[in-house]
């Protein structure tokens, strides 16, 4: 090894050392991250008190299918509203998580609720994440669910962040499966303390690939086609699908989560 190590030219050993160096750095960081996430001060909200429930959208920011699973859920009578996206929903998730953390102290500032459950599609599930992980959502969430969320990224955008520019702006460089914030965002716990988790997401999914990115460790997890074998359900119609609405209002109910049963169906 020593004479294969000398056989180098200064420059070829030059880039060997820093790429080491680089890959401990990486490392460091992501395993302080893990820890500093770990130990923060986290105080769980009582489950048997269900608050309102704040849907959060993706990326684009559209709210159009998260009003129709609003309305579902108002049907059954809960207080269900979807947060505005600041911007164009195509900005640093860091930065929607801080506004989720902002809209959450407001509603319960107007309500006098004592938590608040939240719902986030597509990339709204990462930037949920963000908020308990980061935030203190730990301490104001009592449920989260991801709903076909790219908990672990999508390739799709690997092919966008090559291209470059405007094509892929900044939440679409860290839906990356390798970015950064994903990296230590999944790093050591997925569910962070606080809430109890769900993640629900689809096989027929063509935006989050491969689909099952949208599974998370230590949640109640599961696809719909394992509740509902014959519902075909893309991406975009996850939350405008009634089926999909039974296994939300499920995740939400006062018992602890679980698979539902097939009468969502």
């Amino acid at each position: 090894m020593r004479d294969t190590w000398s056989s180098l030219a200064p420059a070829r050993r030059r880039v060997l050392v820093g790429a080491v160096g680089l890959l401990l750095v990486v490392v460091v960081a992501v395993v302080v991250v893990a820890l500093v996430r770990r130990d923060d001060p986290v105080d769980p909200v009582a489950q048997d008190r269900p608050g309102p429930v704040l849907l959060v959208p993706g990326y684009g920011g559209s709210t159009a299918g998260l009003e129709v699973l609003a309305d579902a859920l108002r049907t059954s009578g809960r207080d269900a509203r979807v947060v505005a996206p600041a911007g164009d929903g195509t900005g640093d998730l860091e930065d929607q998580a801080a506004d989720l953390a902002a809209a959450v102290d407001r509603v319960l500032g107007e309500t006098g609720a004592p938590s608040v459950d939240l719902v986030g599609y597509s990339a709204g599930g990462v930037v949920v994440r963000l908020y308990v992980a980061d935030l203190g959502g730990g301490s104001t969430v009592r449920r989260a669910v991801s709903l076909g969320s790219p908990q672990h990224g999508t390739d799709l955008t690997s092919l966008g962040a090559a291209l470059g520019g405007a094509t892929c702006p900044e939440a679409c460089r860290q839906l990356d499966p390798g970015s950064t914030l994903l990296r230590e965002l999944n790093a050591g716990d997925e569910t962070p303390p606080g809430p109890a988790w769900v993640a629900v997401w689809t096989e027929g999914d063509a935006t989050v690939v491969p689909a099952d990115s949208g599974a998370l460790a230590g949640a109640t997890s599961y696809a719909v086609q394992e509740v509902c074998p014959d519902l075909a359900v893309s991406h975009t119609e996850l939350p405008r699908d009634p089926a999909v609405a039974g296994m939300v209002e499920a995740a939400l109910a006062g018992a602890e989560p679980a698979v539902p049963g097939p009468g969502v169906c």
